[in-house]
């Protein structure tokens, strides 16, 4: 894919990337240089994103179950 270099120095991801990679505006990246003519875009982990993949990376639906608890605290206490 090809994209341009704007005259403000901005450079678009090609809609399919976007699309494919759910980045949205105002996402953070980090530009590092490699070497002349190489670079490396790295999208920023915005905080709770952890959360969020641990939350859709759980087993399938019904996987857990609520425990069993009894009407007394008798036998917690014991």
């Amino acid at each position: 894919m090809e994209t341009i270099v704007s005259s403000k120095g901005q450079i678009v991801l090609p809609s399919p990337l976007r699309k494919r990679d759910n980045i949205r505006a105002g996402q953070k990246f980090s530009v590092e240089r490699l070497r002349s003519g190489d670079y490396r875009l790295v999208r920023q982990q915005a905080p709770g994103d952890d959360l969020v993949a641990w939350l859709r990376s759980c087993p399938e639906k019904g996987y857990f179950k609520a425990p069993h608890f009894t009407d007394s605290t008798d036998d917690i206490l014991k």
